[in-house]
Formats: C-alpha cells, sequence, structure tokens
C-alpha cells in the first residue's frame, strides 16, 4: 500500500494532538494518510498499554486512516541509533510516503524530541540504497519522502507555515476524545498530570484558533520544516 502522508507519534495521541485536523482535511481531498505509533505510551500517568491500544484504534476510526501501526518501542527509553532508525526505515519503505509527519522538534516531554529527530534521520537513511532492509522476508527498495514536517505539541513553537482547519476541529476533537483514559474528566480518581486538566483540553481549542486568526481563518495548525519550502509561483502562497 502506497500512502500520500504518513503520520509519526512517539506515543498514541501525539498525532491526533498535534495535525489531526490536517489528516482529517487531507483524507477529505482524496489523500490516502496512515499512522505509526513508536510505542504504546506505557508510562502514561493513567490507563495502560492495553488501554491505550483500544483508544488508539478507535481514533483511527474516526479519522478514517488506510492504516495504523505500532512498533512497540519502549516508552521513555527509546533511542535514535541504528536498530530503532531500520525499523522506521522499513516503515517508509512499506508505504513509501511523498510527505511525512512527526512530533515537535523540541518539547515537554523527552520523547517528543527523540522521536522527531529519529524520524527524521530515518527518513534520509531510507533513501540510501545500500542500506537493506527485508519485510516480510521480502527485499524492500530504497524510498526517501519528498518532505517532513514536523506539528507543535506543549510548546508554543512559532509555525513555519499553518493549514486552514476550519471544519474540521470537531472530528478532531472526537478523535482525541477516544483517548478516554488520558484527558480531563471531573469524576476520575486516577492521578493528575499536565494532559489531564481541564485547562489543557480547552487549549485545544484556543491555540487552533489564535493560529487562524493570524492568518485570517477560524482554527489552523502550525508546522516546522527543516529545508526551505518552494511554490511555483507566488499566486501559490495565496
Amino acid at each position: 500500500m502506497k500512502l500520500d502522508i504518513l503520520a509519526f507519534g512517539a506515543h498514541p495521541d501525539d498525532v491526533e494532538l498535534g495535525c489531526a485536523g490536517t489528516i482529517l482535511k487531507e483524507i477529505s481531498l482524496g489523500k490516502t494518510v496512515g499512522i505509526v505509533d513508536l510505542t504504546r505510551g506505557e508510562l502514561g500517568t493513567r490507563g495502560s498499554a492495553e488501554i491505550r491500544d483500544e483508544e488508539a484504534n478507535a481514533a483511527a476510526k474516526i479519522l478514517g486512516v488506510s492504516v495504523r501501526e505500532n512498533l512497540e518501542m519502549r516508552d521513555g527509553f527509546f533511542v535514535n541509533d541504528e536498530k530503532h532508525q531500520l525499523e522506521i526505515i522499513k516503515m517508509i519503505r512499506k508505504y513509501k510516503p511523498e510527505i511525512v509527519l512527526c512530533n515537535a522538534i523540541a518539547d515537554r516531554h523527552i520523547d517528543h524530541g527523540k522521536g522527531s529527530k529519529l524520524v527524521s534521520d530515518a527518513c534520509f537513511l531510507s533513501g540510501l540504497r545500500k542500506i537493506e532492509t527485508t519485510l516480510d522476508g521480502e527485499n524492500q527498495a530504497a524510498w526517501r519522502p519528498k518532505v517532513v514536517y514536523h506539528y507543535i505539541q506543549w510548546k508554543n513553537i512559532e509555525p513555519d507555515f499553518v493549514v486552514d482547519i476550519t471544519g474540521f476541529t470537531d472530528k478532531k476533537i472526537e478523535s482525541i476524545l477516544a483517548y478516554r483514559s488520558q484527558f480531563y474528566d471531573a469524576n476520575s480518581k486516577e492521578p493528575e498530570s499536565p494532559i489531564t486538566s481541564k485547562n489543557f483540553f480547552e487549549s485545544l481549542n484556543y491555540r487552533s484558533q489564535d493560529l487562524g486568526r493570524l492568518v485570517g481563518v477560524d482554527y489552523a495548525e502550525g508546522f516546522t520544516v527543516e529545508r526551505y519550502l518552494a511554490v511555483n509561483s507566488l499566486a501559490d502562497l495565496i
């Protein structure tokens, strides 16, 4: 299966929180999108790995993605080395995306920055034909995505560009709420964390509204880039 876009997240829910609106919009435009989670989020304050598995599957159905996989790396302890890079490379060569979306370049959770660099490095290495990989007993051909974009998470990183997600915010929030064990619940007896507060949940909309305000739309999601964006003409920027 060849995908147009492959979104990576260090944990289940990273993709939903960071770029679900963009994914929903691209799917509505006929693009094929997949998600690869690096870990099962087993170190999360609330819930368990098994619960996160169920929640991730539910969120995938809400988003309408073509595929969702989990590489089962160690939450909190995966590193950017050859072993982990090869696992990412196998996914890139399997799905051959033109665009890769991945974690914020730096963030409060250490896995986000680590995951960002791991995926970015693997995207480059995946294009080197002398790096040999096999999947399901078959040799894989080299493949390098055209672009890598980093979504924004906890920190208010200044975006290099934003995507208008007006009309897709309700479904985005629905996909986030699929992770019912992870976010604000006034009746929960489990321990609190930075993402379980009511303030955090409300911030999901007002951040999108603020980014939208800056570009004259209702809602937007921001991304950073590693290299210059190129356009055919100034009209592409309107």
